[in-house]
Parts: structure tokens; C-alpha cells; sequence
């Protein structure tokens, strides 16, 4: 089967495709149901204000298969946003296809023009699969360690 990868903005019309990715993304990794309506209404409120950041889809043969959320951190140090990968699933039958590879050289390409200062995302830390496949990119997690404290 030959795979047309296409990678573009998300639309709202995909919001109903990303909150179910969120969905199966937090049970997946993290064994944790978050509250269905609440995700859908996060997802749309993204879309009804750029500020909070902007999704993007891949496609393959037409199909939307996986999505991922871009948002801003402003950086002092370097003058310019860093981008944040967060929310990013591709379902699992269409995984190592190039799906999440298509979605990551978008951003890159936008970190090479100048526009981010650089990429970064957070991964469970047992997620030992999601890490190979980051580590393949060139992105490493050695030099920061994430803490949170959060009210859910």
C-alpha cells in the first residue's frame, strides 16, 4: 500500500478527531481518563484564540491519522518563542508510517527560518517508546527535568 503523508493547520472541523486523540493519548500513556466534554471544549477554545497556540493534522491517503498542539513559550534568554509540542497522538495502525516525522520537520522547519528559537516537548517518563522515537528526531532529554504540581 503506498502512503501519501500530508501535513496541515488544523481546521475546526478536526476538533472532534483531536479531543478523541487526547482522549486515548492520556489513557494510553498515563492509565488517565480525562472528562470527555471538558477536552472537546479545550480543544475549540484553542481555535477561538490564537494565543493559546494552533494545531496541526497529518493526513495519509486522506485520512486523518494524528494531530499535535503548538504552543508558546517567550524565551528571554534567546528573544523569541520556543515552541512546545503537547497533545500529540497518531492512532496506533498508523504509527511508523511517518506520520509524527511529517508533523516534526513542519516545526523544524520553522525552528531552522528563525521563528521558534527551538522545540521541546515532555514525555511520561516510562514512555520508553515515545523517547526512542524522539531520540531519532535529534532531540535528547538531558538537560532539563520537568516539575509540576498540578490541580486535577
Amino acid at each position: 500500500m503506498s502512503k501519501d503523508i500530508q501535513v496541515r493547520k488544523a481546521q475546526l472541523a478536526d476538533a472532534q478527531f483531536i479531543a478523541d486523540a487526547n482522549y486515548a493519548m492520556a489513557l494510553e500513556t498515563e492509565n488517565f481518563e480525562l472528562d470527555k466534554p471538558t477536552v472537546l471544549a479545550g480543544v475549540k477554545a484553542v481555535f477561538l484564540n490564537d494565543a493559546r497556540g494552533s494545531y496541526m493534522v497529518t493526513e495519509v491517503n486522506g485520512q486523518v491519522v494524528g494531530c499535535l498542539l503548538l504552543t508558546y513559550e517567550w524565551s528571554d534568554w534567546r528573544n523569541k518563542q520556543t515552541a512546545w509540542i503537547q497533545s500529540l497522538y497518531v492512532l496506533p495502525q498508523f504509527r511508523g508510517l511517518g506520520a509524527f516525522k511529517a508533523m516534526f520537520k513542519k516545526v523544524e522547519e520553522r525552528v531552522e527560518s528563525g521563528e521558534f528559537a527551538g522545540v521541546r516537548l515532555y514525555v511520561d517518563s516510562t514512555n520508553t517508546k515515545a523517547q526512542d522515537v524522539y531520540s531519532k528526531l535529534g532531540m535528547n532529554g538531558e538537560h532539563y527535568k520537568i516539575f509540576e504540581k498540578m490541580n486535577d
